[in-house]
């Protein structure tokens, strides 16, 4: 993987991969440019830390650590115990959206065109799926507003992970070590998660800053059936693109309104793609071959041979095929959601509005150069969404509308086990002819009853092929066929 979780080995900003995954990005996208490592110790100054890191700002740092310190010790709201201190990832992303003038509050006419935008997606969208509305309410965010109503979600993604970041290596410390280590370790743990906090406080800034809509990430980031656009970002996003502001607001209001009946009418959407990243973390693992000959190294009078602990490669996390499995499954995922959301907008919309081809060209643009979504997961989980799979999804679902309608593309999302895969995504035709004559979704039990039955007479003509001339045998080859046909349907 290219980026580790939490940033145990930050990137290179002088690597041409790197370079090229953020040089020359549009404004509204974002990516790791290499400035900004992921979660974890690495953030810290010093070696193996933030490169070039501003010497000028670390006042500034030590005083919110000591804000953070001062809140804990007066009991704060508990969430300071945690392995994220999302109090201070709060504090930290609100103070930089303000520092950045990234705080305007929507005006009333915005709330309205957001209101209206999406009250006509919704008509727009009836036609073009079978999955009713999912939008309960509407609501118009700021960057902070984004934030706040995010940072739930935030946590469900980040605590599994950090925490078993934090315990791996202590976990595997001999017990010698954990009691010579004493009050050290507890304080280990709360710097760690006030570091992480920080990191995340500045992720959030970054993303609340670009983020267009509620979904902007592909996740079902804030309250179920909400939902939500952020008008000053939309302005920032069109700037350039000769199309009025009230145009983009309507084709970003039916994108979001599609996520929306996705992730309301498939209720086990949402929680899969959380639990698949829960999965990965369970996972993490971290080398610690030699870390018992680097903690003896440790002296808690000198905060520096700490630092060199904490930034070292001794706890870089070693991906197992586990993990690469769960990684993989979820940037399957991923993409059939994002696939499924452009061809649904495109039949939607791209009769009604004059941009809309112009739009959707935008906001593949910005999701191939490193969006949100991009830059969100290669921060967490070191997963980077590769375009080339969304463009596959996309093709995959057109074909599946071309060849059975919206309402037998539609049934796919009935049940987990009916998506599909990603070597499907490299061979879409064969999943479509599969699909093409499977319409036991509705009854599954009989569904399975015929497969028992064709594989029973399958087999008695196997046997009676087998002691029989070759007259039979021709009638056994063609029992067999019909049952491989129609093992083929029912799957």
């Amino acid at each position: 993987m290219t980026n580790l979780p939490f940033g145990f080995n930050p990137q290179d900003p002088d690597d041409p991969e790197n370079r090229d995954s953020s040089d020359g990005r549009p404004e509204g996208g974002s990516g790791n440019s290499g400035d900004t490592p992921g979660f974890g110790f690495a953030g810290m100054p010093g070696p193996g830390g933030m490169p070039n890191f501003d010497m000028g700002a670390l006042g500034q740092m030590l005083t919110q650590l000591g804000q953070a310190l001062s809140q804990s010790g007066s009991g704060g709201s508990g969430n300071e115990s945690g392995p994220v201190n999302y109090d201070l990832a709060k504090q930290l992303a609100v103070q930089q959206l303000h520092r950045e003038q990234k705080t305007e509050r929507p005006t009333q006419d915005q709330v309205k065109a957001v209101e209206d935008a999406v009250r006509l997606a919704e008509l727009w969208l009836d036609p073009a799926t079978s999955l009713p509305a999912g939008v309960r309410s509407v609501q118009t965010w700021s960057s902070v507003d984004w934030v706040e109503k995010t940072l739930p979600t935030w946590r469900r993604l980040c605590d599994p992970i950090a925490e078993q970041m934090s315990h791996a290596w202590l976990q595997a410390l001999p017990e010698e070590a954990k009691q010579a280590a004493g009050p050290l370790l507890s304080m280990l743990g709360q710097m760690g998660g006030m570091t992480f906090g920080s990191q995340l406080g500045n992720g959030l800034a970054q993303l609340g800053g670009e983020v267009l809509t509620g979904t902007d990430v592909g996740l079902p980031l804030g309250p179920e059936g909400t939902a939500a656009l952020l008008p000053a970002n939309i302005e920032k996003f069109v700037e350039g693109l000769d199309r009025p502001i009230s145009e983009a607001t309507v084709f970003l209001a039916a994108r979001e309104a599609a996520y929306q009946r996705l992730f309301t009418q498939v209720p086990w959407l949402g929680q899969q793609l959380l639990a698949t990243v829960e999965e990965y973390a369970r996972g993490i693992k971290v080398d610690t071959s030699a870390l018992e000959e680097l903690a003896g190294k440790i002296d808690p009078t000198n905060p520096g041979s700490m630092e060199d602990l904490m930034s070292s490669g001794m706890l870089e996390p070693q991906t197992t095929p586990e993990q690469q499995a769960a990684l993989n499954r979820l940037e399957t995922l991923l993409a059939l959601v994002e696939g499924w959301v452009d061809v649904v907008v495109a039949d939607a919309v791209t009769d009604r509005l004059p941009g809309a081809e112009a739009l959707g060209e935008t906001v593949r643009r910005r999701r191939a150069t490193g969006g949100p979504a991009e830059q969100t997961f290669a921060t967490l989980i070191g997963l980077e969404l590769r375009p080339r799979r969304m463009r596959d999804a996309a093709n995959l679902w057109r074909l599946m509308t071309d060849r059975h309608g919206i309402d037998g593309r539609d049934e796919v999302w009935e049940h987990p086990d009916l998506l599909p895969g990603s070597a499907d995504l490299d061979e879409p035709l064969d999943f479509a002819d599969r699909w093409g004559t499977a319409s036991d979704l509705d009854d599954p039990i009989a569904a399975i009853r015929r497969a028992e039955q064709a594989e029973a007479e399958g087999s008695s003509g196997t046997s009676a092929s087998g002691s029989s001339g070759s007259g039979d045998a021709d009638s056994g080859d063609s029992d067999s066929g019909s049952s491989d046909d129609g093992g083929e349907t029912d799957r």
